[in-house]
């Protein structure tokens, strides 16, 4: 089992889980307001988790991404300092972890965001953050 916090994620709480929550919102704020939930489920990384080398570039935010592979099965720790990104990486990793290589590598996350209705409401800033944080995944997997 993996050595992070305990996280829903992946588990729990599954892009369909998170895709059946989205289509339920009444409108953009609701959307916003469950991806601050989402977020506030996502585990605290621990501090000594937070080291420079695994901040994301790319973000405007502070972004850690931490990984370890178990059994070929990824298993990531994410946190951010901003409410809205903590959102957001919850997003993702309710698409990625607990998940194998081959899983995350096929898995649509352009057809997923789109689902889920938010990348147009979001600045160009968090656009190209969330981009940043899928891209370091995938540089990841490839690298297994």
């Amino acid at each position: 089992m993996s050595t992070f916090p305990s996280s829903p994620f992946g588990f729990d709480i599954t892009h369909t889980t998170v895709l059946e929550l989205m289509s339920e919102a009444k409108g953009w704020e609701d959307r916003y307001r469950n991806v601050i939930q989402l977020g506030k489920k996502l585990p605290k990384m621990p501090e000594d988790l937070q080291q420079e080398n695994v901040t994301i570039s790319g973000c405007e935010s502070k972004v850690w991404l931490q990984h370890e592979v178990i059994d070929s099965v990824y298993y990531f720790c994410a946190d951010s300092d901003a409410r809205i990104v903590r959102g957001l990486i919850a997003l993702v990793m309710a698409a990625v972890n607990n998940k194998t290589a081959k899983d995350i590598s096929v898995f649509d996350m352009d057809g997923y965001f789109a689902q889920l209705g938010l990348i147009e409401h979001l600045s160009p800033s968090r656009g190209n953050g969330l981009k940043a944080i899928i891209e370091t995944i995938n540089e990841l997997i490839e690298q297994a």
